[in-house]
């Protein structure tokens, strides 16, 4: 259900889960994780998903067996954000929960028209997982994520965009083509160069 393609430099990990909306149970995301824990050899990373939703967050049966607040979402969040190289969310619909974590932690994120952005843990009663809700709050400020954490607005695709929480809107088809545009100069530069504009840039 997770995919890892690796095209040189470039590394494409994709989560697989169509028929359940990109749900993710714990033997996922632990997969996830370790992946991004070894990609220090990526000059790019590519994350993204098949069918029409990124991902609804926890596997229902999973959330209420413990995995709503099991530390493997911040594992991989941590990850991500670790890596040296450029990351890439390319966001094929809707990312509900959990699902926020990884895509937060991403440098860019680009998105398909009609996608939703929603993290219903006021709700649910559980809790964002510990750098969800600085990150969120970096990128559209205060108020706004507190508007999807506290208020538990659905947020679009161009509310999203006008926010900030995601970098372009792009056509279904041409959302991994614009992916790879996005990585082209970094493709062509050296690690350390990746590395070091990256750090400059917080």
């Amino acid at each position: 259900m997770i995919r890892c393609d690796r095209d040189g430099d470039l590394w494409t990990v994709t989560i697989d889960r169509p028929d359940k909306a990109g749900a993710l149970t714990r033997d996922m995301l632990t997969e996830l994780a370790e992946i991004a824990e070894n990609a220090q050899a990526a000059k790019v990373l590519v994350l993204t998903d098949t069918g029409k939703v990124f991902s609804a967050g926890a596997d229902l049966d999973a959330a209420k067996a413990g995995l709503a607040t099991d530390p493997v979402w911040e594992r991989l969040s941590g990850a991500i954000a670790d890596l040296p190289c450029l990351t890439i969310a390319a966001l094929n619909g809707t990312v509900a929960g959990g699902a926020f974590g990884m895509v937060l932690a991403c440098d860019l994120r680009i998105a398909v028209p009609n996608a939703k952005f929603f993290y219903p843990v006021m709700k649910l009663g559980f809790l964002p997982q510990p750098s969800d809700p600085p990150r969120l709050a970096r990128l559209v400020g205060p108020a706004r994520a507190k508007m999807i954490l506290m208020a538990g607005q659905k947020i679009t695709t161009e509310e999203a965009l006008n926010w900030g929480l995601i970098d372009r809107i792009v056509a279904p088809e041409d959302l991994l083509g614009n992916a790879a545009a996005l990585a082209a100069d970094a493709l062509s530069a050296a690690p350390d160069h990746i590395a070091a504009i990256k750090r400059l840039t917080g």
